[in-house]
């Protein structure tokens, strides 16, 4: 890898722009439960909706989240939550972000982005990302470039054109990533929404809570986020405010990385040590 020197200060310009400390009280936004499925997975990390096959894809860890034990798979599910095939593709270690560039599914699997034909439903390629222990999210852009967040090493790195480079580093525990059509950038570390600037630096929107995971768009501005211990949020990055909208935590359920259906306004959460996933319907929108 070349990591960029001119990036290793992204979080010292964060303290730059500061963001509101409050959390919003907006009663009106809630998340109301759909379904869930029955125990029936294996610490589920990741849910992606594929609105183009109108299909759930399920990134099962089955073991430990940082081993290469090659328990890890990926599950298919219909949108109302029925399995369609539990082990759609097997062999991966412990699988948790995806995304889909044209027709190929790509998975963060520990040290290597791992890359699934979504028409065979089967491993094609394994992308080795040196020196890194733990990756978490994927990103992809409208040219195929892919991002991944290493959450232990703290980087952001970016496969382009066969290479893989080092984005951002120096980050407190990055998780998830979120690209937009237009370009826009967003990044969840050290407990809040970040927006990455022209200069590549990163700019603070708004605190959200520990432990902060997947990360969904909304509106312009406005996004889902969830906190693995067992929070949700909706984020107003404009005002700078995170309202919760569910909590799980006395319950012993987890929110991993979630998926959306923006057409039918339904999050997919992922229990993992709580082995469901669970859809509600985001109302007050």
């Amino acid at each position: 890898m070349k990591p960029n020197i001119l990036l290793r200060s992204a979080i010292v310009a964060c303290l730059c722009f500061p963001a509101s400390l409050a959390v919003a009280q907006q009663p009106s936004l809630t998340l109301e439960k759909q379904w869930e499925t029955d125990t029936i997975m294996q610490v589920p990390e990741s849910v992606y909706y594929d609105a183009k096959r109108n299909v759930l894809y399920v990134a099962n860890i089955q073991g430990a989240s940082n081993e290469k034990d090659g328990r890890g798979f990926i599950s298919r599910l219909s949108p109302e939550g029925k399995v369609l095939e539990m082990e759609w593709v097997s062999g991966l270690n412990a699988p948790k972000g995806m995304g889909i560039y044209k027709n190929r599914l790509y998975v963060a699997d520990l040290t290597d982005i791992v890359v699934i034909d979504i028409a065979q439903g089967s491993i094609v390629q394994r992308i080795p990302v040196a020196g890194s222990v733990f990756l978490n999210d994927i990103a992809i852009d409208n040219k195929g470039t892919v991002y991944v967040s290493d959450t232990r090493v703290g980087k952001v790195h970016r496969y382009k054109h066969g290479e893989v480079t080092t984005l951002l580093e120096g980050l407190k525990g990055p998780n998830g990533l979120l690209l937009l059509p237009g370009g826009a950038f967003y990044v969840l570390a050290d407990g809040a929404l970040f927006q990455l600037q022209q200069d590549n630096t990163l700019k603070k929107l708004a605190d959200v809570s520990k432990s902060v995971d997947g990360i969904e768009p909304v509106k312009p501005g406005e996004f889902i986020v969830s906190c693995w211990p067992g929070e949700v949020f909706y984020v107003d990055a404009g005002a700078g405010t995170a309202t919760k909208l569910l909590d799980t935590r006395d319950k012993g359920l987890n929110t991993a990385d979630i998926g959306y259906n923006p057409q039918e306004k339904i999050v997919y959460i992922p229990t993992f040590n709580g082995n469901t996933v669970a859809a509600y319907v985001l109302k007050g929108i």
